[in-house]
């Protein structure tokens, strides 16, 4: 179990961190939202960060988001789902989460405003950009983001926010940086396209080991997990 005094201290440097980094670019930290990445820790660790005053906390897959939110209902929480979402578990996601970061196609737009709609709830979604051509990951690929961007613009339960993405590992931190680059170009050029700037406003990117690059490149949300929470568990506690 992680001891709560040691997520608050460590949710302290990393929000510290945050302020910096933004701070070399001439950024508002205020604009720049931190998830906190609950996957594989327990909800007894999701307690004592929001005990720290967090708020915003991430998932890989649904069950064990829905299994925590259900352990922690008694606190205003907002979920957002970070890993690949299969279409089959798309209704789940769509009743339960706050934010979606891994829109990947249109038919999952599809599903998500079906769901999202039935439920009269309203969902935003990020839509995932494979940058790194990796075979492992998931994500849009750049040449062919318009027609998903399209589906998500016609939504009325969901509303794109923004994009996402998930640059190739690397030892050295600066390596992601040209990938965050490219994800702010990306939005750029579709918003020389004519897409509506609060449809852009958002770009998640960054993790545990590069976070501070993001936010100097750009990020609105970065998802930090084991620098808040401490050594990844194997697998879930819940």
């Amino acid at each position: 179990m992680s001891d709560p005094a040691d997520v608050g201290a460590r949710l302290a440097d990393v929000r510290e961190r945050i302020a910096r980094a933004a701070g070399r670019v001439r950024r508002d930290p205020r604009t720049i939202r931190l998830v906190a990445v609950s996957k594989t820790f327990s909800a007894a660790a999701v307690r004592a960060a929001a005990a720290a005053g967090q708020v915003d906390f991430g998932e890989n897959k649904v069950q064990e988001g829905l299994l925590k939110m259900a352990q922690t209902a008694d606190l205003a929480l907002r979920w957002h789902l970070i890993g690949h979402l299969q279409s089959n578990k798309a209704r789940k996601a769509a009743t339960a989460f706050h934010v979606v970061h891994s829109v990947d196609a249109a038919a999952l737009v599809a599903r998500l405003e079906e769901a999202a709609g039935a439920a009269g709830r309203r969902l935003d979604a990020l839509i995932q950009i494979d940058l790194g051509s990796e075979p492992t990951k998931h994500g849009v690929d750049p040449g062919a983001i318009v027609p998903v961007v399209e589906a998500a613009l016609e939504c009325r339960a969901v509303r794109m926010t923004g994009l996402m993405t998930l640059p190739p590992a690397t030892a050295d931190p600066e390596g992601a940086r040209a990938f965050f680059a490219r994800l702010v170009r990306l939005r750029d050029d579709l918003a020389a396209r004519g897409i509506p700037a609060e449809h852009l406003a958002d770009l998640s990117m960054g993790m545990s080991h590069d976070f501070e690059i993001a936010v100097e490149e750009g990020a609105t949300l970065v998802r930090v997990g084991s620098a808040i929470f401490g050594p990844r568990l194997a697998t879930a506690v819940v």
